[in-house]
């Protein structure tokens, strides 16, 4: 045999080796497709023996060209006792980690419940306890727990807790209200969310320097005392066909306000949620749909 024949299979053989060595440093990842009124998301559970994806496989697979694409990654883990039936972490598609997601939790309650095959689920999460309970019209709703308008709940940089902030933004002095569903959030009042300045303020007030961890940031028209329109450039993602949080905190705010009723409809560009929230102290509820889209496989 000749030399460059032994040299042609030796390289052969160190490509195959080379190629195994590579698929097994990948991880096959199964997932669930879900959205709440086109706000999108890949549910799975944490891999066992393994470490999560790293924030650039998060990114690749959120790119909606080249990935998978959705807005957030859903991570189910163990529960953390028994009076819970699941623990859950959110990835944004930047790849950062945040405390806690409304649509998502509704999809995650939905899956979780139809898994068990009963109405209501006891969810834990970063950002908190939340009940989930599916609902006899197909809708989900979830106890997303007593908003915080502490400054320090958020973070935000502010002496004392007001009902309206001052904060100014280059040449422009806003005023927002700032609470916490779990996750920080900025509410400003608009005369049309058609015409809101959301791909401007949106970056500029989530980065703001008053805000630590920086923030979601809602834009609400208020159309009645029960009724919203939202658009809402989320952390970490921009601005998203819906977010469950942003409209439970858009009516926190536009309550304290004295603007909104207890029950109020929300429309998103992606479609309407139900916030109902009686007062201080008491649970806030987030009602939509929440949809499967598709189950699917992937290696990382």
């Amino acid at each position: 045999m000749s030399r460059g024949a032994n040299r042609s299979r030796a390289s052969s053989a160190a490509l195959r080796s080379a190629s195994r060595l590579t698929y097994a440093w990948r991880m096959h990842l199964s997932f669930t497709k879900m959205q709440g009124l086109g706000n999108d998301f890949i549910v799975f559970d944490a891999p066992a023996g393994t470490d999560l994806p790293t924030a650039e496989v998060f990114r690749r697979l959120a790119d909606r060209r080249t990935g998978i694409g959705f807005d957030q990654a859903l991570v189910l883990m163990p529960a953390p006792g028994d009076q819970f039936d699941v623990f859950y972490r959110i990835f944004n598609a930047d790849g950062s980690e945040v405390e806690q997601c409304g649509n998502g939790a509704r999809c995650i309650a939905s899956l979780v419940a139809r898994k068990l095959g009963k109405a209501l689920v006891h969810m834990d999460s970063p950002g908190g306890r939340v009940n989930g309970m599916l609902r006899d019209d197909g809708l989900v709703s979830v106890d997303m727990g007593v908003p915080n308008f502490s400054p320090a709940a958020l973070p935000f940089d502010a002496t004392r807790e007001a009902d309206v902030y001052p904060l100014r933004v280059g040449e422009k002095e806003l005023q927002i209200g700032a609470v916490s569903m779990g996750n920080p959030h900025a509410v400003m009042q608009v005369a049309s969310v058609k015409d809101a300045p959301v791909d401007t303020l949106g970056p500029a007030v989530e980065n703001h320097s008053r805000f630590a961890k920086r923030t979601n940031v809602g834009f609400m028209e208020v159309v009645s005392p029960t009724h919203i329109r939202l658009r809402v450039f989320e952390r970490g993602v921009g601005e998203t066909q819906a977010c469950g949080t942003g409209a439970c905190a858009a009516v926190a705010v536009g309550r304290r306000w004295g603007l909104l009723q207890e029950e109020v409809q929300v429309d998103a560009p992606g479609g309407r949620m139900i916030v109902r929230w009686p007062g201080p102290e008491q649970p806030l509820w987030l009602t939509g749909p929440a949809v499967t889209v598709f189950e699917g496989t992937v290696d990382v």
